[in-house]
């Protein structure tokens, strides 16, 4: 069977594609997605993030042993379910500094992304519950709100990191990005608003629009420089789909890098160390990886004051009962409501720290949860200097490949991550937090010094989700796919997704990727794009004389 456009991956770019692209009725659409459905109520309410890197609706792959962190192999959930992270992560809405995507336009040749750019297709995707402004949009598919269920610490972790000198601000992602707050979330009237449920649900109607789940693409197939379609294995058979137009890889830094590899579209040694025919020689595909790395305090509680005590059978029933009945309480929680940007190093441009306050312990899988109630202060050091690689492991395509952050690989990383993670230790302990923290308990008062905290980094750090990087945008022999986001050498096809992003944001990933979608739509379809943002200010920061005692 034939379409005009075949797009692989359903994660957010892929169901912005699917849905933009459809809006065409004379255009036939595909979307393939390798997981399953999101109908299971998990994926709705805002707390079932909890469950999601335990194994709902994802895989557990893992890195490679870190060499410059002991060893150490880390869990790398990867999402499998229509939505892609979208559909299971913590609802962050968070853009990033327009010094971001203004470094993409300078640095790489990407004019056509940077920030005045791109904020038009932010604004485009939003439908904000509570901002209207040269920042903010209404009326887009993703619904974007205030926490519905905030707790008292939250307010007592805001006013203790305003003690430590850290200014308020209620709006990360407007002239400012530099503070402390509460975060706004992808939530449409107290549940998830993924990609999936914001894009792919006026659209699923169209009859223009094809989405099939559980569909495993084996490769891109190429005939004289093109390419024409895409093997498959769906229903336990394998067939093959063409593609009249083009086939675009949504499948996010992991999996748009390992496709092309399979398809033997990558360096041409490795491919030929695996067997694999070199249909292009492409060394970028599978370079460039970039990641959060995140660095993490746990306290432990005076008392009940974080969701710690929720888990009891009995009081998540409860929970339940109040989330159906009131849309409100603590199913209603992204678990993540609170945090902020700052600075680690005091010359930097624009914030290069990130907290969020994780209300309980041991919400996510492989983080240590506490007997009492607690409370997690994750940190992320936001422009690591650190770059890594995506590799397969053989030439079959059922085998995960070989993931290598390489975190820490530059001791730029190592120092900066460092120097965050004693910033939260400081937030935690200023005066507004002690009504409700009782002690620190993870790294815990006997981890002092740098080396002490390295070694505790090393056996506790965990990723915060954000790979980017992988089929890097731009000009020059590393790059893979163009400022349009085609293929470098190869017609008919092009990459829409985070791994094109030649910098990661400063800032959680799913709303840039998002945003990618929203503007690779129109790159696809020819349409001229949006007017850029006619902004007074665009200065991100907050002066170096203001933030050195913090810092």
């Amino acid at each position: 069977m034939a379409y005009d456009y075949v797009i692989v991956g359903g994660g957010p770019a892929g169901c912005v594609l699917a849905a933009r692209l459809s809006e065409d009725p004379r255009v036939r659409v595909l979307l393939l997605e390798a997981g399953g459905s999101d109908r299971n109520m998990l994926y709705r309410i805002p707390a079932g993030f909890a469950k999601m890197t335990k194994g709902i609706g994802s895989r557990g792959w893992e890195t490679v042993p870190q060499r410059h962190m002991q060893g150490r192999v880390l869990r790398y959930t990867q999402a499998m379910v229509i939505g892609g992270g979208s559909s299971i992560n913590a609802q962050i809405y968070t853009r990033g500094n327009a010094g971001d995507y203004d470094g993409w336009a300078r640095e790489k040749g990407c004019e056509a992304w940077e920030y005045r750019r791109v904020l038009p297709y932010f604004k485009r995707a939003e439908n904000n519950q509570r901002f209207l402004d040269d920042y903010h949009g209404a009326g887009g598919p993703l619904g974007v709100s205030m926490p519905a269920a905030p707790l008292p610490i939250c307010e007592a972790y805001i006013k203790a990191a305003q003690e430590l000198g850290i200014p308020y601000n209620h709006d990360f992602n407007g002239p400012r990005q530099a503070g402390i707050g509460f975060f706004q979330l992808t939530q449409r009237n107290h549940e998830r608003s993924s990609a999936s449920r914001a894009y792919l649900g006026a659209a699923r109607g169209r009859k223009n629009l094809t989405v099939r789940l559980n569909a495993q693409v084996l490769r891109v197939v190429v005939e004289k420089g093109r390419a024409i379609g895409v093997e498959l294995s769906f229903s336990g058979r394998t067939g093959f789909v063409r593609a009249e137009r083009e086939v675009i890889l949504c499948s996010g830094a992991i999996g748009s890098p390992k496709l092309l590899l399979q398809s033997g579209i990558g360096p041409a040694d490795e491919l030929c160390a695996l067997d694999i025919p070199v249909m292009h020689d492409l060394p970028g595909v599978g370079r460039n990886l970039q990641d959060h790395l995140d660095l993490f305090v746990i306290a432990e509680c005076r008392g009940d004051f974080t969701y710690d005590g929720v888990a009891r059978p009995h009081r998540t029933l409860a929970a339940g009962l109040q989330y159906l009945i009131y849309r409100n309480g603590p199913a209603a929680s992204s678990l993540f409501e609170t945090g902020g940007f700052w600075y680690v190093d005091p010359r930097a441009a624009y914030p290069d720290l990130q907290f969020h306050l994780g209300l309980g312990s041991g919400i996510e899988a492989g983080v240590a949860r506490l007997r009492n109630a607690g409370v997690t202060l994750n940190t992320a050091y936001l422009r690591p200097r650190s770059r890594g690689t995506v590799t397969l492991r053989s030439a079959d395509p059922a085998a995960a490949p070989l993931i290598d952050p390489n975190y820490f690989s530059d001791p730029h990383d190592r120092t900066m991550s460092i120097e965050g993670l004693k910033i939260a230790r400081e937030i935690i302990l200023q005066p507004a937090m002690q009504d409700f923290v009782l002690a620190e308990r993870l790294p815990g008062p006997a981890v002092r010094t740098d080396a002490e905290l390295f070694d505790y980094a090393c056996r506790n750090a965990k990723t915060d989700h954000h790979p980017v990087g992988t089929c890097r945008m731009g000009v020059g022999a590393d790059a893979v796919v163009d400022p349009e986001l085609r293929l470098h050498g190869i017609a008919g096809l092009r990459v829409c997704d985070a791994s094109v992003m030649p910098k990661i944001p400063s800032c959680n990933t799913n709303s840039p990727t998002i945003m990618v979608g929203e503007k690779g739509a129109d790159m696809i379809l020819g349409r001229q794009p949006l007017a850029p943002a006619i902004l007074d200010d665009q200065r991100n920061d907050i002066p170096q004389h203001a933030r050195r005692e913090v810092a």
